[in-house]
């Protein structure tokens, strides 16, 4: 066999080994849960805000019906289903109120966390109400945060939970950007949308980095969500809301179907 054609083969072998065994780990997170239980933690994208359809029991939590994890719990029947994510959750209240259904047969975990720790909220509320160079500089502070004190507070819940549950395959979820750019659309400048796309992006590398350091997997919702960003013509996310005002720049039931369900099947 000539060398080019031995180079050819041996990199078609790697790459259908390497997919072999993406699809080996994911249908093995899959029997993890179907034995030992899903729990799902974490934040607001998580809990499904913005989707409707909130489950009644769990109050101001806002855990949706048409949220990703009750949606994968669906189409997988895992033996368990712990769905603790919150809405407005931080990392300490993750640590304080949501690990309690995990233990060393847990299957499946996933959680997004971390947005409202960098002051998601604040961020938005300053960009919406202020000047470009106002909710530029908001974000600055955000992403200093997320340099400096974000990483450490991710890793105690990431170190949490794998002591809590061992065996467990972790999905970590990330962000996805809000806006589309380049395009005319009302509301704020393109100053602030590029920014804050630019923060989410910046958040998520913080995030991802931190989840690969623990073993982790991380969700990237960003290619997911493309196409369906605020100013899209075709968003997934909720834009500013003043009749719910809750529900501004959360996913709405497309994107936690079309945009997270996906990411979290791909990986678990």
């Amino acid at each position: 066999m000539r060398r080019s054609r031995l180079v050819v083969f041996l990199s078609s072998l790697l790459l259908a080994t390497a997919a072999a065994l993406t699809g080996a780990t994911a249908a093995h997170a899959s029997q993890l849960a179907a034995s030992g239980g899903y729990v799902a933690l974490g934040d607001s994208y998580s809990s499904g805000v913005g989707a409707g359809s909130y489950i009644s029991s769990s109050g101001s939590c806002k855990r949706s019906t048409k949220a990703y994890p009750y949606l994968w719990n669906a189409a997988h029947s895992p033996s368990s289903f712990t769905f603790a994510a919150c809405s407005g959750a931080r990392t300490d209240e993750v640590l304080a109120s949501q690990l309690g259904g995990l233990n060393s047969s847990t299957g499946l975990v996933s959680i997004s966390v971390g947005g409202n720790d960098a002051g998601f909220a604040d961020v938005m509320t300053t960009c919406v109400t202020s000047s470009d160079s106002t909710c530029v500089s908001r974000i600055n502070t955000a992403r200093a945060y997320v340099d400096s004190t974000l990483p450490g507070k991710l890793d105690t819940v990431y170190s949490a939970i794998s002591s809590k549950a061992p065996n467990a395959e972790v999905v970590v979820l990330g962000y996805p950007r809000f806006y589309k750019l380049g395009t005319v659309c009302l509301g704020l400048s393109e100053t602030k949308r590029s920014a804050i796309n630019n923060a989410a992006d910046y958040l998520d590398a913080a995030v991802a980095r931190r989840a690969a350091a623990h073993g982790f997997t991380f969700g990237d919702v960003r290619t997911a969500f493309s196409g369906h960003e605020i100013c899209s013509g075709s968003s997934w996310l909720h834009s500013l809301n003043l009749l719910n005002i809750g529900e501004s720049y959360h996913p709405t039931a497309s994107g936690q179907s079309g945009g997270y369900l996906p990411v979290l099947t791909s990986a678990a």
